[in-house]
C-alpha cells in the first residue's frame, strides 16, 4: 500500500496515473472464475458479507511514517525519507530496521478491535502479517526479523505472536479472516541482494542470470506462506500484495508502474496456491493486480469503480489519509464512510476499510467513534446491505439499488446540505409489485407510492422526516 498524499498538486498527479490502473482493474474480460466448488462457495459467502477491516501495522508505526515505502529508492512522494538519517539510504535502512529493538505495543488488545469492528457491521478482517519491509508480525521460523524475536521487546509478551492473536480474536466474533502477505521482501538478501543495491521496488538482480538466488527467494516465500496456512487456524483469504512480483507474461504495459518492471519475477503461484488450498480448502487467493486464476477478486485501491462490475471486487480504502499510523490522522466523516459502503455494494463490490494501529498497539479513539456511528446506521439499515445483489440501474444520481428475495431497497444518498428527506421524492423506474408496501427503514409508517411517467413518487410525512433527520443514507424498502 502507498500513503495517500495530502498535497493537492500531488493528489492530482496520483489520480491521473491511477486512471490506467483503475481501467485495468475494471477489465472484466481478464477475470477468471474459479472452478473449485469450495472456492466458489466461499467466494459467494464473501460477496454476501460486504464489509471488512484491513489493518496495516508494523515497526514503521513508531516513526509515524508510510509503511515500508520510505525504504524504496524511488523518486515518488510516498517514498520520501525524513528525519536524521534521510540523507543516506544505507544509514536510513539500518535505522529503520533497528526499530525492531524498540517495538513494544503493550496496549495490544485485539478483542477490543474485534468488538468494535463487529459493532460497526464488519464481517471479515485482513491483517498485514508482513509488508514490503520484510518485518514479520508472526512467529516465522525463517528469519529473525520478526516481532517474536528476542531483539524485540514485545517478544516477552505472552501475546507476541500478534497475527495468531488477531485472527483468533476476530474468528471468535464470527469473522472470515485473511492474511495480507507481501510477495516482495526488502529485508531478505535474496530479493534486495546487497551485491547489487536496489534501484527501485523491484528485485535488485536479474533472476534469470542468478537463478539460485531467485530459487532461494521463491522457496522462502512459499515456506513463509505455508507457515501462515498451517499454524494459525482456519484462514479464509490469502491477500497478496506487491504486484510487481509477477511473471513477465502478465505485465500490462498500459499501466504505468507495470511498465517499469525490469525482470520476470515468477514465484510459481500455482505451486503456492495449490499448497495453501491443500492446508486451507476453499481458500480465496487474491494475487492483487495479476489477472488470472489466482486473483479470485480484484482490489481497486483508494478508488471506487464508476459503474457496476459483474465480477467479484473489493475497494480497499483508508478510514483516514494513511494506510499506516500517523500521530494526527484526518478521519473521514461517518456520513462519507456509510455512503461509500452503499455506493460500493450497489455496484457489486465489498468495502475493505483500513484502520492503522499505533506503536502502543492501539487505534486512535476517533476510529472507534467512527465505527460506532457506522454501526448505528447498520443496525437499522443492514438488511439493504448484507446478502443483497445490485439491482439495475445500480447507481443513478443520488440513488443506489439493491435487492434480495424479499424486497427492493432504494437508498438515497443526501448531499452535504440535506439533513432531512424531501417531503416528496422521485424514484427512478423500478419493477415492483402493484401492491408493494413502501417504508423508510427506521420508521414503521407505510408510505404512498405513486406511478409517474419517469418512475415513482413517494410522499414522506413530516413525522418520518423529523424522526430520521441527519441520517447519512435513507433507505426505502419496497416489498
Amino acid at each position: 500500500m502507498k500513503k495517500q498524499i495530502t498535497s493537492i498538486l500531488f493528489s492530482l498527479l496520483v489520480s491521473t496515473s491511477a486512471l490506467a490502473q483503475q481501467h485495468s482493474e475494471q477489465n472484466h474480460d481478464k477475470y477468471v472464475w474459479p472452478k473449485d466448488e469450495l472456492v466458489k462457495k466461499k467466494l459467494a459467502n464473501w460477496q454476501d458479507i460486504k464489509f471488512g477491516l484491513l489493518m496495516h501495522w508494523g515497526t514503521y508505526s513508531e516513526w509515524g511514517v508510510v509503511e515500508s515505502w520510505s525504504l524504496c529508492p524511488e523518486d515518488e512522494g510516498w517514498c520520501e525519507r525524513r528525519g536524521p538519517y534521510a540523507a543516506n539510504w544505507f544509514e536510513y535502512k539500518k535505522a529503520y530496521e533497528n526499530l525492531q529493538t524498540t517495538f513494544n505495543p503493550t496496549k495490544f488488545n485485539p478483542e477490543r478491535w474485534a468488538n468494535a469492528a463487529k459493532g460497526a457491521g464488519m464481517k471479515y478482517v485482513v491483517f498485514t502479517t508482513k509488508h514490503h519491509d520484510g518485518f514479520c508480525m508472526f512467529d516465522t521460523k525463517l528469519t529473525d526479523y520478526k516481532i517474536t524475536d528476542k531483539k524485540t521487546p514485545f517478544s516477552s509478551n505472552p501475546r507476541s505472536n500478534v497475527t495468531k492473536e488477531i485472527l483468533g480474536a476476530f474468528r471468535q466474533q464470527g469473522f472470515m479472516v485473511g492474511t495480507y502477505f507481501s510477495k516482495p521482501d526488502w529485508h531478505t538478501e535474496d530479493y534486495w541482494w546487497t551485491y547489487f543495491p536496489p534501484k527501485d521496488r523491484n528485485v535488485s538482480y536479474d533472476p534469470k542470470k542468478y537463478p539460485d538466488h531467485w530459487k532461494k527467494f521463491s522457496d522462502f516465500t512459499y515456506n513463509q506462506i505455508e507457515e501462515l496456512m498451517t499454524g494459525y487456524g482456519n484462514v479464509d483469504i490469502l491477500w497478496l500484495d506487491g504486484g510487481w512480483v509477477r511473471p513477465a507474461s502478465t505485465i500490462d504495459s498500459t499501466v504505468s508502474w507495470q511498465r517499469t518492471i525490469p525482470y520476470s519475477q515468477d514465484i510459481n503461484m500455482a505451486r503456492i496456491a495449490g499448497m495453501a488450498r491443500q492446508h486451507q480448502p476453499g481458500l480465496l487467493v487474491v494475487d492483487r493486480t495479476v489477472s488470472g486464476e489466482f486473483e479470485n477478486y480484484v482490489t481497486p485501491e483508494q478508488s471506487i469503480p464508476d459503474h457496476y462490475m459483474p465480477i467479484p471486487w473489493e475497494s480497499c480504502i483508508t478510514m483516514g489519509d494513511s494506510w499506516s499510523y500517523i500521530p494526527k490522522e484526518n478521519f473521514k466523516p461517518a456520513r462519507k464512510l456509510v455512503q461509500t459502503l452503499v455506493d460500493i455494494v450497489a455496484k457489486n463490490g465489498n468495502l475493505l476499510l483500513n484502520i492503522a494501529p499505533g506503536p502502543d498497539g492501539e487505534w486512535h479513539e476517533e476510529a472507534y467513534q467512527r465505527l460506532q456511528e457506522i454501526g448505528k446506521w447498520i443496525t437499522v439499515n443492514g438488511e439493504s446491505i448484507y446478502g443483497t445483489k445490485p439491482l439495475a440501474p445500480y447507481r443513478q444520481g443520488q440513488w443506489a439499488f439493491t435487492s434480495n428475495n424479499k424486497a427492493v431497497y432504494a437508498s438515497y444518498l443526501p448531499s452535504e446540505s440535506e439533513q432531512q428527506l424531501p417531503a416528496s421524492i422521485s424514484l427512478p423506474a423500478l419493477t415492483v409489485a402493484p401492491n408493494a408496501k413502501v417504508t423508510v427503514l427506521g420508521a414503521s409508517q407505510a408510505l404512498k407510492l405513486t406511478k409517474t411517467k419517469d418512475g415513482f413518487s413517494v410522499v414522506v410525512p413530516e413525522k418520518v422526516r423529523q424522526q430520521l433527520a441527519g441520517q447519512p443514507v435513507w433507505v426505502f424498502k419496497i416489498g
